[in-house]
């Protein structure tokens, strides 16, 4: 499916400018030159490298590990077991820095890069990750604590948080703030953390890395063709997704349904590429039913062939495929939860309510010192989304912008006006930047995995 190959063109861009608008002037002689003539080759190298370094070092750095595993225990330590060496805040944030370096650079020179050496890089370093501890965050244990209410207690995840199973094992590594909050997830991704149920918490830590790690790899495989059908330079959007630190530390890492979530969309996107609208529209819908931010992209899928006659049959069929979808997900969600998911119009307004400084717009206001105004600041960010999606939506509608563009910037709104914010998000504009053949999206999407970065 994927063949070894060398691209020389920047992605989805005329030469010249790259991906961040510049162009860089090639040494005439010395190491300097020899170093430009590498660059590629050494930001992956860099990339690669620092994934090693953290994922030697997680369980013997606290920074690195969920608060409620800390020190970890010795059967969830991963493979590599406690002893690595303790990076400290500032070892990390210089590893951290260097990653984030390399990635810029190894994206920006992807053109030196064979298929081979991306794809072998990215392979290693989710395995690396795969094999280490849970990472900076404590979400696997939270999909852990729902499917457990559910399979083995018989309550309702939809309607119950981790404290109605206070005496379950997995209940010591819930954060506080969590143990009331109902499960945000769809009914797809809850049925399947059901499945998980009866493992004990060792290895249901490892069943949701793992299918974070394949997921990735999917996600992989899925941008290389989509970015070959569009005429992208394919290697390079590869590196763009696969060798982005947000997603190896925090999303890998730490095991988290973004990425399934993302497959899932993403081979909905590709399908519709081959125009198979049916499947495409399905797939969408498959996806919100694991995180409802997959439906964000529905909108532009119906725009992208405007009020053209083919546009017009495109559109039905996949409204079609949407419709034997929700049919499908709907009896099924039913028959698992009742009337629960329905109790997710409360259960992700009150998340996003108490985001805190969790946010863009939570972090400027504390800054500022207007914290009382976070709810009515809220209202207009909400208002401005809206407003910003339509327009957006509006734009592919009329021809003027490309429909995976379009999705990729109205991510960016949702990210930059959402009340609660983490790192792994970041995740969600990646592969749409990948797939796109605007630069200044893809500069933003590297833009803001370095501010993932910065949140530890």
């Amino acid at each position: 499916m994927i063949s070894e190959t060398s691209v020389s063109e920047p992605l989805g861009a005329a030469s010249g400018g790259g991906a961040f608008g510049f162009a860089w002037s090639e040494p005439k002689s010395g190491p300097r030159k020899w170093l430009f003539a590498q660059r590629g080759w050494l930001g992956l190298a860099g990339v690669i490298l620092t994934g090693m370094v953290i994922a030697l070092s997680a369980a013997g750095t606290d920074v690195l590990l969920p608060e409620s595993v800390r020190p970890v225990p010795r059967w969830l330590a991963g493979v590599f077991g406690r002893h690595g060496v303790d990076l400290g805040l500032g070892g990390l944030i210089a590893v951290l820095g260097v990653m984030f370096v390399s990635y810029a650079v190894a994206v920006r020179a992807a053109h030196q890069l064979s298929a081979r050496a991306v794809l072998i890089g990215v392979v290693a370093l989710y395995a690396l990750l795969f094999l280490a501890p849970p990472l900076l965050s404590t979400d696997v244990f939270s999909y852990m604590a729902y499917g457990r209410i559910g399979a083995l207690y018989g309550a309702n995840p939809y309607l119950h948080g981790p404290s109605a199973i206070a005496l379950d094992p997995s209940y010591p590594f819930i954060p506080a703030r969590w143990v009331t909050t109902p499960t945000s997830y769809g009914p797809l991704f809850t049925a399947l953390s059901y499945l998980l149920a009866p493992l004990g918490i060792a290895w249901n830590v490892l069943a949701y890395k793992a299918i974070a790690a394949m997921s990735s790899l999917v996600i992989v495989v899925v941008v290389w063709n989509a970015a070959r059908l569009r005429g992208l330079n394919a290697v390079k959007a590869v590196a763009v997704v696969g060798l982005n630190p947000v997603i190896v530390v925090f999303a890998v890492g730490g095991g988290h349904n973004d990425l399934l979530m993302l497959a899932i969309l993403l081979t909905g996107v590709y399908v519709l590429l081959r125009q198979k609208e049916r499947t495409s529209g399905a797939l969408i819908v498959a996806a919100s039913a694991v995180k409802l931010t997959a439906g964000l992209v529905l909108p532009f899928a119906l725009a992208q062939s405007g009020s053209r006659r083919e546009g017009r049959r495109g559109r039905r069929a996949v409204l079609t495929g949407v419709g034997l979808a929700v049919g499908v997900a709907g009896v099924f969600s039913f028959a698992a939860f009742g009337t629960g998911p329905l109790h997710l119009l409360d259960t992700l307004p009150d998340i996003q309510n108490h985001g805190g400084s969790n946010s863009i717009p939570g972090l400027l206001l504390a800054l500022l010192g207007l914290e009382t105004l976070r709810g009515a600041v809220g209202l207009m960010l909400d208002a401005g989304f809206v407003i910003c999606l339509v327009w957006l939506v509006r734009r592919v509608w009329m021809g003027e912008l490309d429909w995976i563009t379009g999705a990729g910037w109205a991510t960016v709104a949702l990210l930059i006006t959402a009340g609660s914010l983490v790192p792994w998000y970041v995740g969600w504009l990646v592969p749409l930047a990948a797939l796109s053949n605007d630069r200044r999206l893809l500069a933003t999407a590297i833009g803001m995995t370095g501010l993932g970065l910065t949140t530890l």
